[in-house]
């Protein structure tokens, strides 16, 4: 597979941090990454990465790694077991809640992050063979109220094309820092020195893009409802909107526009802290300019009204006709879809909570459990997450773990979810198997990238797809003969393999909800290079020419089998669908391909800002504290190593210049911050670019990390001890991680 005496070759491959995935080349010293640089052959990034990419190797070498499965004993303490012995006892105890219970009561959580997605391509086999009906992941926490006004209005997700855009708009949104735009930061810095071209940032700190922009909208923290709601106000009076757009391309668009036209503007810049001019002029660049591409994030996502906000931003580039033309925001292809695009989502099986995306709302999930509803979740899966440290008051979420009849974390070390896990099971790192994520965002080439493994699996480590596939073979829910079947027809070929898969799954229907494990068990092991976890992407490059054909072929790919060939080659990515801007219509599922404006349930909410709460401290908890702020040296928590950091070793709080006055607080003074949920210690950093009654504290901090005497050790703040799962959004349930009321106070130095 790999040659680890090469020490001088170049591995390329991709970095794990963000969504980007940026194309990398790693050069090896043993296992050791001795240098990362930019792949400048990359089909989508071309040889840029941030500084963050550069310090992977605190990935891969930085943390105390499993290598045995791992069971919880009646005291609490640990045993290895080997594979077998897992294998065998896991299964047992699923089928017994399966058998008890139903298969629904059998809840899975994560399959994979910013880096993973291969191996939970593979678990609905698992959850297919299970009866399970329920999952969740990060997305559930971040994008569900986006996508929940996404399948109502285009009927799938949207990107801008910031490369092109004559007016760039950043929502809660710092790319600097945080990317999601391809080339991030060169990106920015062609937008910021072109006279033609504006940037709006629209953010209650004065962040790096913000330093970049033309206008910045420093509004008061929470109240981006009013501000959107402001600029729509201001395009419908003004009668700044595309008429001939509308009429053309969307319906219901008069029941919007009236109710856009009795926005007080005045008002919505005072609940903002805004100048109301600069809302109109805001308001006005944007109507004006021949392309505008926007990008929510976080920021808002994470906040009050989070579904409303992401409503609105729509709702600004659709009313002023930028939607389907070059610089303006797109629909795009996938490889496999990360959501489910539904206008009427399922709900929950207790709370009865609705479920955007097809995810159980991260906020719920605890609720779920912690309850005596004959139907409420008995056992967790969690593969390649750390809901524990990562979902909203994590003191809660441990409770409903411990609660839970049977909890198995599949990861690569032991993490907080693990420490409460009844087995954990020990997987291979992302730089140690065939890997790729299914953050195919981009139009009009959208791009795919099919990692090689840079080194050899850690022994006693597995893949994820060989864990399941254990998994489902000690069930013995497939029947020997099919398995037997689909090997004989591949090895005669791939088209003969192709009509033997199609014939099983006419005559039986539970070969589709199998297809990932029949195709690793059959098709896998006659691919190169050992790539068998890639298996699936052979049925998907299948779909992909089904769904966009004439796409994929203007990419150069004439068949699914070219397709396929050249990502499995394709060391570097490949393009696998091209389309041209008219294209975009095509993916509008809606009648006449129009976009329907009114969404009633958000119009509701509109109406309602005028008595809507915009401030949510009070006396006891006067400061709104942003829990998970992105800088330059935090990234997610797959890097268990708090070594990694140049700066900021420690995770400050940052707080304003005001705040820190009237606190008596010095830069670097201790402090303790409390919320309703929890109390923490820590380090302040006085910050101009936070407003008064603002604060933030880092992600990526707060990990229990193991010392050389057997104990742990936490670097930073656990941004969860302090947040609330009862504070989210009505729609999607997203928790308010970036709004959280607080209280700062000095401590003894």
């Amino acid at each position: 597979m790999t040659d680890q005496a090469d020490t001088a070759r170049w591995h390329k491959t991709a970095c794990i941090l963000c969504e980007n995935n940026c194309g990398i080349q790693i050069q090896t010293d043993g296992r050791r990454f001795a240098k990362i640089r930019g792949d400048k052959e990359h089909v989508a990034t071309g040889g840029y990465t941030c500084n963050k990419a550069l310090r992977l190797d605190h990935y891969q070498n930085g943390m105390e790694r499993l290598t045995t499965p791992l069971r919880r004993e009646p005291d609490g303490s640990f045993t290895p077991v080997d594979w077998d012995t897992a294998v065998r006892e896991i299964s047992a105890r699923l089928t017994s809640v399966r058998d008890t219970h139903g298969g629904k009561s059998i809840f899975f959580y994560g399959g994979g992050g910013q880096g993973n997605h291969l191996g939970g391509a593979y678990s609905g086999a698992l959850m297919g063979a299970l009866g399970a009906r329920y999952r969740s992941n990060a997305l559930a926490q971040e994008k569900t109220g986006e996508g929940f006004v996404d399948a109502h209005l285009t009927g799938g997700h949207t990107v801008g094309d910031f490369e092109n855009a004559e007016v760039s708009v950043f929502i809660g949104k710092n790319p600097w820092q945080t990317h999601g735009v391809s080339r991030a930061r060169t990106v920015l810095k062609d937008i910021a020195k072109d006279p033609l071209r504006t940037m709006i940032v629209i953010d209650p700190v004065r962040t790096e893009t913000a330093d970049l922009a033309d206008i910045h909208l420093q509004l008061r923290p929470g109240t981006d409802a009013w501000c959107l709601s402001g600029i729509l106000g201001v395009l419908v009076q003004e009668d700044l909107v595309d008429h001939a757009f509308l009429d053309s391309r969307t319906t219901g668009a008069a029941t919007v526009l009236d109710q856009l036209k009795a926005v007080d503007v005045g008002h919505c810049a005072a609940t903002c802290g805004l100048d109301e001019e600069l809302l109109r002029t805001t308001a006005r660049r944007i109507a004006a300019a021949s392309s505008v591409s926007t990008y929510e994030d976080l920021g808002v996502q994470q906040g009050p009204n989070s579904t409303l906000v992401s409503y609105l931003n729509k709702l600004i580039w659709l009313l002023t006709g930028n939607f389907g033309k070059q610089g303006a925001m797109q629909p795009h292809s996938w490889v496999a879809s990360l959501f489910q695009y539904s206008t009427r989502p399922r709900r929950t099986p207790v709370t009865g909570a609705r479920m955007p995306g097809g995810l159980v709302p991260c906020n719920v999930i605890a609720e779920e459990i912690l309850n005596d509803h004959p139907d409420r979740f008995r056992a967790m899966i969690i593969e390649s997450s750390n809901p524990a440290h990562s979902l909203a008051d994590s003191a809660t979420f441990a409770e409903a773990l411990d609660r839970l009849d049977l909890v198995v974390v599949i990861d690569v070390a032991l993490t907080e979810t693990g420490r409460r896990a009844d087995y954990v099971l020990p997987a291979a790192s992302q730089y140690e198997k065939w890997e790729a994520t299914f953050f195919t965002l981009e139009f009009p080439h959208n791009t795919f990238h099919l990692r090689a493994p840079v080194l050899d699996p850690l022994p006693g480590t597995l893949t994820e797809p060989e864990i399941y596939a254990r998994l489902i073979r000690e069930l013995g829910t497939v029947p020997r003969s099919r398995l037997s079947l689909l090997r004989a027809a591949a090895r005669l070929g791939r088209t003969p393999y192709k009509l033997a898969f199609a014939a099983l799954a006419v005559l039986d229907r539970s070969t589709i909800k199998a297809a990932p494990y029949l195709l690793y068990e059959t098709l896998g092991p006659t691919l190169p290079d050992g790539a068998r976890s890639a298996a699936v992407l052979w049925a998907l490059c299948l779909r992909i020419a089904h769904k966009y054909p004439k796409a994929m072929r203007r990419a150069g790919h004439v068949t699914a089998e070219a397709l396929f060939d050249a990502i499995l080659k394709g060391r570097s990515g490949v393009v696998f669908t091209e389309d041209e801007y008219d294209d975009a219509w095509d993916y509008v599922p809606h009648p006449g391909r129009r976009i329907p404006l009114p969404i009633p349930e958000l119009l509701d909410l509109h109406a309602e800002l005028d008595t809507t709460a915009a401030v949510h401290t009070t006396e006891e908890f006067p400061i709104v504290l942003a829990a998970g702020q992105r800088r330059a040296f935090t990234a997610n928590t797959i890097i268990r190593d708090s070594t990694w950091r140049l700066r900021d070793k420690g995770g400050t709080l940052r707080i304003s210049p005001q705040d820190a006055e009237r606190l008596g607080l010095d830069d670097g003074a201790p402090a303790r911050i409390t919320t309703e949920r929890g109390t923490a210690d820590t380090t302040v950093e006085i910050d101009d670019r936070m407003q008064a009654g603002h604060a933030a504290l880092p992600n990526g901090f707060g990990l229990d990390l193991p010392t050389g005497d057997g104990g742990t050790e936490r670097t930073g703040v656990a941004p969860n001890t302090l947040t609330d799962l009862r504070r989210r959004d009505p729609i999607a349930g997203s928790p308010w991680h970036k709004h959280v009321p607080a209280r700062i106070e000095a401590l003894p130095v």
